[in-house]
């Protein structure tokens, strides 16, 4: 026999609508809880009563709208025992929400949903860069740990520039730290002479990117010297006028100057002359060349044969800067002359085109300093005379700088500069301080690179631009008070010196320079610092393996170079 569903009583309230009270009917009592009022099971559904015939719906007062009938309870008064659960009563907004005004602005609602997953993809991935430069860090410290007794790469790479006899006494040794703290101010220089002549700058090489390349030319015939302190006859004809207490160039000044930021081994020769002072270079000193990537972080290779050997690259960068020195010239046969020629060259010989200004400062009441300083090209500007100086940043292999020049240089030049100023800070310094010392009124940077990175013969011009000797110094962070406060101090302790002959040598794996004091005929039969190979020998003037004319300019000196062959 199936069995039946049984409908539970249902009570009959005879006082009006709804169930009755759980008082007055047992009935009730039997299916309700106990204690328990009425109540609609779900906040969504408006139960309370089903219909109300009773509310009087004629109320002027009150506007009529849609909704107004006997079901309608939404705006009745009637249930204040209620008024708590519709204060908490909440409908599903379906408008969208406000937008920030402040932050990312998303088009669509799926990339809501993505943000997180995003934003721990990226955390992910910078935890994962952190461990990657945290073991590369590992590495390096345990590498450095294992080769504790090893020789530090400045003693592997690098060597002295002058080979230090047993018979020489070191005097003293100056630590860099000590330059740093030093300050001198020194009054405007006043010019004593002008010689040479000057060629104009040619403005066409400012429109040059990489895109429209220049070759770079070879000068075979023009003549450049490099002429030491005591070599110079005006020099010599100064000193004894008494123009000045200390003699120098503008060369050897800023080696001094710059001091600090080399690394590289360089030697200076001092020599005390009665109550005056000689700075002088020896011939075939470091000090002729152009380092290459000094102050850089990536090892050049050790062998002196290779192409981008330290020696090799500083002898491909005097080439670059001599024969870029010419080429931006405009060549119309015009040239500014000054109030003599160029004191170095024979009658009827080309030379390139330079100025030498002899300069004097005053260190002291009764000490003056007299520097020859050179200057490249003149520019005029606004019916006015610029001096120029010109130099060459060359690029052998992008993969030593980590920046192809050909690249960068359009779109990121600030990029390219601020990494030749981290390889090669030094260089940059030496020649900002040239610049002023000549008081240029622009320093042209030139960037030339090689046609192919193992090709160190023939060279293209990128790019030329201009700065401001004071704006670039400043922008490098060179202190004028400071350069000149490293040379006071090295011409008061020299001064204290006896009458004689003297080096300043840059320890090669220190950073101090040491004093010595040396024989008088020191370096006086040592053209070159070792026996240079067959396809090495001095070659005469004109016939150089990049075609350009390195002159001694003085008879003497010519006398060491056929001396030196034939040795």
């Amino acid at each position: 026999m199936v069995g039946g569903f049984e409908v539970g009583a249902v009570p009959y309230n005879p006082d009006g609508w709804g169930p009755p009270d759980s008082s007055d009917s047992l009935v009730a009592s039997s299916n309700l809880p106990l204690n328990v009022p009425f109540a609609p099971f779900s906040r969504s559904d408006r139960l309370g009563r089903i219909a109300d015939w009773t509310r009087t719906m004629n109320n002027p007062g009150r506007p009529k709208t849609a909704s107004d009938s006997v079901f309608d309870f939404t705006n009745d008064d009637s249930f204040p025992a209620n008024a708590d659960e519709d204060m908490s009563f909440r409908l599903v907004d379906g408008k969208p929400p406000p937008r920030p005004k402040f932050g990312p602005k998303w088009r669509f609602n799926q990339q809501r949903t993505q943000l997180p997953q995003r934003r721990d993809e990226e955390v992910e991935a910078r935890k994962r860069e952190a461990e990657k430069e945290r073991a590369r860090r590992d590495r390096l410290y345990n590498l450095n740990r294992s080769n504790v007794n090893a020789p530090r790469r400045e003693a592997a790479v690098f060597k002295s520039s002058v080979e230090i006899q047993p018979e020489w006494n070191m005097l003293d040794q100056i630590p860099f730290s000590t330059f740093s703290k030093l300050s001198f101010s020194v009054p405007e220089p006043e010019d004593l002479l002008l010689c040479g002549g000057l060629e104009f700058y040619d403005r066409a090489y400012d429109r040059i990117t990489p895109k429209n390349e220049r070759r770079l030319e070879r000068f075979k015939n023009r003549n450049f010297f490099k002429v030491t302190t005591t070599d110079d006859p005006v020099i010599r004809r100064l000193a004894n006028e008494d123009k000045a207490t200390v003699f120098a160039t503008d060369a050897i000044l800023s080696s001094l100057m710059c001091a600090t930021r080399s690394v590289y081994s360089w030697d200076i020769v001092v020599q005390r002359v009665g109550n005056k002072l000689f700075f002088d270079k020896r011939d075939g000193s470091q000090l002729d060349l152009l380092p290459v990537h000094e102050t850089s972080q990536e090892p050049l290779p050790e062998a002196k044969d290779d192409i981008n050997s330290a020696y090799s690259l500083s002898v491909e960068a005097a080439y670059i800067n001599q024969n870029f020195s010419q080429q931006v010239l405009v060549r119309d046969g015009s040239k500014v002359a000054f109030d003599e020629p160029n004191p170095f060259a024979n009658e009827g010989e080309e030379v390139a085109s330079v100025a030498y200004r002899y300069r004097r400062w005053k260190l002291d009441d009764d000490m003056y300093l007299v520097a020859r300083c050179e200057v490249q090209s003149v520019m005029e500007v606004n019916k006015q005379r610029s001096f120029l100086t010109l130099n060459a940043l060359n690029e052998f292999d992008p993969k030593y700088s980590g920046v192809d020049w050909r690249q960068k240089l359009e779109t990121q030049r600030g990029a390219v500069l601020a990494t030749e100023l981290k390889n090669n800070a030094n260089k940059l310094a030496k020649w900002t301080a040239q610049a002023l010392l000549a008081s240029a009124d622009m320093m042209k940077l030139g960037y030339v690179s090689r046609v192919h990175p193992r090709d160190h013969f023939n060279h293209v011009i990128l790019a030329v631009v201009g700065y401001k000797p004071k704006d670039f110094a400043a922008q490098i962070n060179l202190n004028t008070s400071n350069m000149w406060g490293i040379v006071k101090s090295i011409v008061d302790l020299c001064m204290k010196l006896n009458e004689g002959k003297y080096v300043l040598v840059k320890d090669p794996s220190k950073p101090q320079v040491r004093i010595y004091e040396v024989p008088a005929d020191a370096f006086e039969n040592d053209y070159v610092e070792e026996p240079l190979a067959e396809e090495d020998q001095v070659q005469p003037p004109g016939e150089d393996e990049n075609g350009v004319t390195v002159n001694a300019g003085t008879d003497d000196a010519e006398e060491k170079v056929d001396a030196a062959s034939q040795a």
